[in-house]
């Protein structure tokens, strides 16, 4: 009886053990609780707990924290099978993890937990599993965690990391940093991964994927994998690839595009490489691949010191292949670009400043470049092209400026270089000579104010051929040059401003000219010899100036309000000595084919340019002219508008007492205005030749006469600019008053009608341009250019934008560049398509964009980098 009352005591104490512990998992639990409330509904799975006997067999891994569980309802435990069931809103938290999900099962004994995602009526997965560790929130059909080792198996699993998201048909987590996942798709889209669409607008397919988590960054590494498009297969496919799920740059492949062009070939455009180097520079290098055998290389290193500086280095190496080798129209060009950009912040320090603008490039570099964005930026056109390096320093209690700087200037035309290394020049600030005590500076005498000033130059004119070598050094010119200028001013009798001003130049220079005639060549030969020389040249001169206004009132039934006319007149005589005179030694004579004896300044052609020579003795004017009226305007506000007639109207000219004949000088005038709401621009200029002109027999050249009064048009240049948009046909009724009935996902941007018509309002700009100019000079026949431009884009729907731009050689009857653009916004990716059809470049290009921020660096969207606006540290 001992035996047996020993044993009904003990199966008492399990049935009330296993009574409480159902009592306490059937308790009902708010859909809502705190998480913070539910220690109630936690088991603590040990030995005490489970009153197992002393001889079961207990799995040497522990584990290491307490397992709280809840759900809505159904809740079981079973002895002999060890485990635990949740039903319905299931939960459970171990340590960092926590499991949502439709149904729970936990293994005591082997520490598993399995979960599954609610089902539907044929047990298809209608709400996933979810699992949250460290702040981050995983989705499953299905998961097998073991809380002993921490490894899970996943099936059907979302893994979101910042902007992207990974769905695999299998996971398995290896520890908290290694996940690897097979026949899996990653895609950046943001309607997917907002669950606002089933189906991603692209993605990457690959059959096994690697996600590496750090503590601050994530990357993924895949094999082959393919890139897909509206879940249509694309031609791109990769062995292997690493990409960052971080918002950190990261290395990555730099996607191309690709297209083809006439004289070239199909290419492949930009593929190459992204390396982040440090937190200050990074690394790009790209290549041009075409069929036809041209290449190019282009490494650029850009480097950022936050509010200090920014700049990168880029180079373009390459060979341009055309035509077919054993033939004639065969060539092989090799081209060269090295550009350096450097810019300083404002801000770093305001006594020192250092900028660049480096860009050297081979003399036949734009006419047979391999990189189409030169095209299509119109770089092709480029004739010349300046490179800049400058230097500032400043002082706080000094009043002098130092600057210094390189230009290395190419004429594409010519194919000569101009160099200037350095240029120096120590400036004065600007100070008064009589000063006076109270600040406040009143007459001539104590409104003279001084400015001087030190430069220093190396100048000169090369080749290609001859760059930095010997015959360039010989050629060099050196020179240095100080000026005095002194100016003041005073008011006359109230609404006069008088002005007197003086000017010095003192010039030393390395070379001088020696000019003969050589009976051989028939030439006349230019000589430069080493040797150290100067001159001084110095001119005063006295202005008088005005403002007159005029107006004129109409009366109230008039469409015109007022006219309003501005006239500054203003008179000017400048003195010059003549330093081509025999005394100041700076002017020569030669002889030339006939024997004449002609001058020349042994300046001439020097690094500061030589004196001028005759007596200036010149009374110049300036009428300047501003033309206003104001209208009654019902759209305006005040009920009356300014129309500008003339901006400004200005017609200038000088009389030189001393000349010998032809005192007058040309006739300039220049107006500006704007006509619709100052919307077309015209900008108009002419100059006026006051003699007779008169051409000798055969001659094509003329000779200007002592008769005066015979204007004729010498040229005139006339610049016109509209730009339009659609706003010009008035303000449009919004469609969210008329419609209202809006669009989801991709046609959110859209409003419906009742009948279910999507309704947009394109958005387009054009700007027209025309230009004319006729130059003549003393020529018998002028020579004309014509030219009508057009340049716009039009938005005909959210997604899709058409950009171009046209011109029209009216002279020559032809059409120059032109380029016509698409681009389609395919929510996170664009599709860009570029085309120029006529002229010596026919190409057109087509690019694929990826726009996440976390891919930004590895499949590269256009060609960003830290060093733009849109990065940052």
């Amino acid at each position: 009886m001992t035996a047996l009352a020993r044993s009904i005591f003990k199966s008492i104490l399990l049935i009330l053990n296993i009574l409480i512990f159902n009592n306490i998992l059937s308790q009902t639990v708010p859909k809502n609780i705190d998480e913070k409330n539910d220690v109630r509904d936690s088991i603590n799975i040990n030995k005490d707990s489970l009153n197992l006997k002393k001889d079961t067999i207990l799995p040497k891994e522990q584990l290491e924290d307490v397992v709280k569980m809840k759900a809505e309802y159904k809740n079981s435990s079973s002895i002999t099978n060890k485990q635990t069931t949740l039903h319905k809103n299931a939960q459970i938290i171990y340590q960092d993890m926590q499991i949502d999900a439709d149904y729970i099962r936990f293994e005591w004994e082997t520490g598993k937990i399995y979960a599954r995602g609610e089902q539907d009526e044929k047990g298809k997965i209608i709400k996933p599993a979810i699992a949250t560790q460290a702040g981050k929130k995983y989705e499953y059909n299905e998961v097998i965690y073991n809380t002993k080792t921490k490894q899970a198996i996943a099936f059907n699993a979302r893994t979101e990391e910042n902007e992207g998201v990974i769905v695999a048909q299998k996971t398995k987590k290896y520890n908290d940093s290694v996940y690897v996942m097979s026949h899996a798709i990653m895609t950046t889209d943001e309607y997917y991964i907002k669950k606002k669409d089933s189906l991603p607008d692209y993605h990457i397919s690959a059959a096994y994927i690697k996600l590496l988590k750090g503590k601050s960054n994530s990357q993924v590494v895949t094999g082959p994998f393919q890139f897909f498009i509206e879940q249509v297969p694309t031609p791109l496919v990769l062995p292997f690839a690493i990409l960052p799920f971080s918002d950190k740059r990261s290395a990555g492949i730099l996607i191309p595009s690709f297209g083809e062009r006439q004289d070239v070939g199909f290419f492949l455009n930009g593929l190459g490489y992204y390396q982040p180097i440090g937190d200050h520079f990074d690394l790009k290098i790209l290549s041009d691949i075409y069929t036809k055998g041209s290449w190019n290389l282009k490494p650029e290193l850009n480097y950022l010191k936050k509010y200090r500086y920014s700049g990168n280095f880029a180079a373009d190496y390459g060979y341009t292949v055309r035509g077919i080798k054993g033939l004639d129209d065969y060539s092989r060009t090799k081209t060269f670009r090295i550009a350096w950009r450097h810019s300083q912040d404002s801000k770093a320090n305001p006594y020192f400043t250092f900028n660049a603008s480096v860009d050297i490039v081979s003399s036949k570099f734009y006419n047979n470049t391999v990189n189409n964005n030169y095209i299509f930026n119109g770089n092709v056109l480029n004739t010349t092209q300046t490179s800049r390096v400058n230097v500032t320093k400043r002082f706080l209690d000094f009043p002098i400026t130092i600057s210094a700087s390189a230009t290395y200037n190419q004429n594409f035309a010519t194919g000569n270089t101009d160099i200037r290394l350095p240029d120096m020049t120590i400036a004065v600030n600007q100070f008064y000579l009589f000063k006076p005590k109270t600040g406040v500076r009143t007459g001539l005498l104590e409104n003279i104010n001084v400015n001087t000033g030190f430069a220093l130059s190396n100048y000169v004119t090369t080749t290609e051929g001859a760059l930095f070598k010997r015959e360039m050094w010989q050629d060099l010119k050196t020179g240095a040059k100080n000026n005095i200028s002194l100016s003041t001013n005073t008011t006359v009798a109230k609404y006069f401003t008088f002005t007197l001003a003086a000017n010095a130049d003192n010039v030393l220079t390395t070379k001088t000219l020696e000019k003969s005639y050589n009976p051989l060549t028939n030439l006349v030969e230019d000589n430069y010899k080493s040797n150290v020389a100067g001159y001084t040249t110095f001119s005063t001169s006295a202005s008088l100036q005005t403002v007159l206004y005029g107006q004129k009132n109409f009366n109230k039934n008039s469409p015109i309000v007022a006219i309003r006319h501005m006239v500054t007149p203003s008179m000017s005589f400048t003195y010059s000595p003549d330093f081509g005179d025999r005394s100041w030694g700076y002017f020569r004579n030669y002889s030339n084919a006939r024997g004449e004896m002609t001058p020349y300044s042994i300046f001439e052609g020097g690094i500061y340019g030589a004196p001028s020579s005759g007596l200036q003795q010149t009374m110049g004017f300036n009428i300047s002219n501003n033309l206003e009226m104001k209208v009654k305007s019902k759209t305006d506000s005040t009920g009356v508008k300014k129309v500008k007639i003339f901006e400004n109207l200005n017609i200038s000219g000088g009389y030189n007492f001393a000349a010998e004949r032809n005192k007058w000088s040309v006739f300039s005038v220049n107006a500006q205005s704007s006509f619709f709401n100052n919307k077309l621009n015209v900008n108009t200029s002419l100059t006026l030749e006051p003699y007779k002109i008169i051409f000798e027999e055969g001659s094509s050249t003329g000779t200007r006469t002592d008769q005066f009064g015979h204007f004729s048009l010498q040229g005139i240049n006339v610049q016109m600019s509209y730009p339009m948009s659609e706003a010009i046909f008035g303000k449009k009724e919004e469609l969210s008053k008329k419609y209202k009935k809006k669009g989801e996902i991709r046609n959110e941007n859209y409003f419906f009608d009742d009948d279910n018509y999507a309704h947009y309002q394109p958005t387009w700009t054009l700007n027209v341009n025309a230009n004319y100019a006729y130059t003549r000079g003393l020529s018998r026949e002028g020579t004309k250019t014509a030219t009508v431009g057009l340049d716009g884009s039009i938005k005909l729907t959210p997604y899709w934008n058409i950009n171009g731009s046209t011109s029209y050689d009216v002279e020559r009857k032809e059409l120059a560049m032109t380029r016509i653009g698409f681009a389609r916004d395919q929510r996170s990716f664009t599709i860009t398509f570029n085309w120029v059809p006529f002229g010596q470049y026919k190409v057109y290009d087509f690019f694929i964009g990826i726009k996440a921020n976390i891919l930004k660096d590895a499949v590269k969207y256009k060609e960003r980098s830290f060093t733009q606006p849109n990065s940052s540290f």
